[in-house]
């Protein structure tokens, strides 16, 4: 039994990447932002990659599933803030275009993994299928 099949998953992979990118915008804000905006987008964009490792552990794909729902959330939450970040003119029109590039492929791929739990019969434990669940960035309707 592979306990990190969580890192197999291209999503999140995906939005490992993502933290990194938040990262890079968030060193232009200004220092007065630091404790306030910024916190909350570290822990927001964080929190995509995080909840993708909690539920993989979790012993249904129905609560994996949700999990996946909160990394939606917290994705759709990090989208907000960066939208709040241009109107105070702390990032471009041009990277927040590439942040929502990014938002795009990774929602795409978590509404594919929590298609894919919902619909596969349910086991004892998800830990041994998320490898299988993780290329796909098109969304199966």
């Amino acid at each position: 039994m592979d306990v990190f099949s969580y890192r197999k998953l291209g999503v999140y992979q995906k939005s490992r990447d993502y933290v990194k990118f938040v990262y890079g915008l968030l060193r232009k804000f200004p220092k007065e932002e630091q404790y306030a905006l910024c916190d909350q987008l570290r822990r927001t964009v964080v929190s995509v990659s995080s909840n993708l490792a909690e539920g993989s552990s979790r012993y249904s794909k129905k609560e994996f599933a949700h999990f996946v729902e909160i990394s939606y959330g917290s994705l759709m939450e990090v989208m907000s803030q960066l939208e709040l970040s241009m109107d105070l003119a702390y990032i471009t029109q041009e990277e927040l275009t590439a942040a929502e590039s990014k938002s795009e492929e990774i929602a795409r791929m978590l509404n594919s993994l929590r298609h894919s739990l919902l619909s596969t019969p349910s086991t004892s434990s998800t830990l041994s299928t998320p490898s299988t669940l993780s290329t796909s960035s098109t969304p199966k309707q």
